[in-house]
């Protein structure tokens, strides 16, 4: 049984686009999609948090960084046998005035806690650290209505994360997977999901993740 953790926000989550915090069902949600897939042989596990950011403090939503969650999660759900990593919407909130560059630099740090781990499995009675796929986030779109006033320009700036994740992940020597090729936010709040994007998103992953494992 293969073990992959998606570790993400409220795209991961499940968020209903114009709700208060209302989520798509299990089936609905990327993950469940990915889980049906893959089928027998893969144990999905969803770690989404609503506002949860690569590395980076937000100051209006406290307890919400990455970075702080990982080794306990990584250590929870060991062994692992691949983490996807998509994180980065939350980032462009424009009161964070993070630049594509430093928000890729977040997701960087995710990926060296995950390899400075022994949370893979055990090889030759050795423990390993997962495999790592890093997925930047579907483009934020004008919204008819906007998520408040938080992703203010984050429209033009998510459009360039998904070179900077490439360039990151290359770094790394890590698997990348750009989440924009295939959905994008809805336009009805600018940065979640809709049920139609769940769907490519997972059957996406799955194609790349059944190549991976």
């Amino acid at each position: 049984m293969k073990t992959i953790l998606c570790f993400g926000d409220s795209n991961t989550w499940g968020y209903i686009p114009g709700t208060d915090a209302w989520r798509f069902v299990h089936d609905v949600r990327w993950t469940g999609v990915l889980a049906a897939k893959l089928g027998g042989g893969f144990r999905v596990v969803e770690e989404g948090l609503n506002g949860r950011t690569t590395c980076w403090d937000d100051p209006i939503k406290a307890g919400r960084r990455g970075l702080d969650h990982l080794p306990t999660l990584l250590e929870s759900h060991a062994p692992i046998d691949l983490i996807v990593i998509m994180l980065g919407t939350n980032d462009l909130k424009h009161y964070l005035g993070l630049s594509a560059n430093d928000i890729a630099l977040g997701a960087g740090k995710l990926v060296e806690t995950v390899q400075l781990s022994d949370a893979g499995p055990v090889v030759d009675g050795r423990k390993t650290r997962p495999a790592v796929l890093l997925v930047s986030p579907a483009h934020a779109v004008e919204a008819k209505e906007p998520f408040g006033t938080k992703f203010d320009e984050a429209v033009a700036k998510s459009q360039d994360l998904g070179a900077a994740y490439r360039l990151i992940a290359h770094e790394y020597g890590v698997s990348h997977f750009d989440a924009a090729s295939v959905a994008h936010a809805s336009d009805v709040d600018g940065v979640h999901l809709d049920a139609a994007a769940h769907a490519s998103l997972g059957a996406a992953l799955a194609g790349v993740i059944a190549d991976l494992l």
